[in-house]
């Protein structure tokens, strides 16, 4: 049986995963409202859904009040008389390199932003799903245990990383007051690290700037050393976890959705080496603020509550990604 079509919002719908989210809904028979300010975002993540009739685009900054009625763009949807029944949130700077210039933005999307949103859902009594992440469980153990949804995260309030790492906590919090308060259905999807086509190249996300130094016969560098592992996650695998967490009949709480694998960036940047045949060599620099060394997800909650599991393998997701960035740099490469 076909699903019943909603309106949906998406904030951040520009992004990296945002887009994917996008597309995901449109082939799922949904109309789709893509809010996002492009402050780390690219209007080419969105081009080819312009055109498509159940799809807008609204740009705007979620930290600033906003009344989605009042866009006259989106009057066809008939949101005064039909509502919105879904809002996935997922507007926040994150940016590896861009980090310590947007860290108010990064504040102001975690409070002020939330709260928007939040009331946004209040208004349409809309089902919420707040794309969280695994910084909240904080830096990764000694012992190596995987993190648990009810894992209590020990993060520094004083770090520069502050206004992202607690932001983020707090963002958590904020959805469970509302849920309280206002007896909101909503979601939590903490995501792990996840890469794929349309992340931000050359921004310190160290696997699409692996795959363009290498095509383009530069150094690849690793910010952090021989060591440095972290778990990688395909943004498909994460789409489908935020769309089964939403659709869920029963709210599970919060839940964990990452790869399954500790993987070492250096054997990334040697796969992607390999894979676009290129004489690049790996080098190592200092950590980023914004890379941290991860902890890995305990995916038991996902895999039995939602039937979820990592589905893309590594190699898989590396040749898409590498295809991407051949056929949207222009670059003439056989891989």
């Amino acid at each position: 049986m076909a699903e019943e079509k909603r309106t949906v919002v998406v904030t951040g719908g520009a992004g990296f995963i945002g887009s994917h989210l996008c597309e995901r809904l449109l082939s799922d028979g949904h109309q789709v409202i893509c809010i996002d300010n492009f402050i780390t975002s690219e209007v080419s993540n969105i081009e080819s859904m312009l055109k498509n009739p159940d799809f807008e685009f609204i740009k705007l900054d979620i930290n600033e009040p906003f009344d989605l009625e009042a866009f006259p763009e989106l009057a066809r949807f008939k949101i005064n008389v039909k509502g919105v029944q879904e809002i996935y949130h997922l507007a926040c700077p994150t940016s590896a390199k861009k980090f310590d210039n947007l860290r108010i933005q990064t504040y102001l999307a975690n409070s002020v932003g939330m709260r928007n949103t939040l009331d946004a859902a209040v208004k349409y009594k809309a089902r919420f799903l707040h794309a969280s992440t695994s910084v909240v469980y904080g830096p990764r153990r000694e012992d190596g245990a995987r993190f648990k949804e009810t894992d209590l995260g020990l993060t520094n309030q004083a770090s520069p990383r502050a206004c992202y790492d607690e932001g983020k906590k707090f963002a958590e919090a904020a959805c469970f007051t509302y849920a309280s308060v206002y007896g909101l259905d909503i979601r939590v999807a903490r995501l792990f690290r996840t890469y794929g086509p349309r992340q931000r190249l050359n921004d310190g996300e160290m696997v699409p700037d692996f795959i363009i130094d290498a095509l383009e016969g530069r150094d690849l560098v690793v910010y952090g050393d021989e060591d440095f592992s972290t778990s990688l996650l395909y943004v498909t695998d994460a789409v489908d976890g935020m769309v089964r967490l939403m659709r869920a009949s029963k709210n599970p709480g919060p839940v964990n959705f990452g790869g399954d694998e500790d993987i070492h960036l250096a054997d990334v940047g040697r796969k992607v080496i390999a894979m676009t045949q290129s004489k690049s060599k790996l080098v190592f620099e200092a950590p980023l603020l914004f890379m941290t060394r991860q902890g890995l997800p305990d995916l038991r909650k996902s895999s039995d509550e939602l039937g979820w599991i990592p589905l893309v393998r590594l190699e898989d997701g590396l040749k898409r990604s590498v295809e991407y960035t051949l056929v949207t740099k222009g670059l003439a490469r056989n891989i």
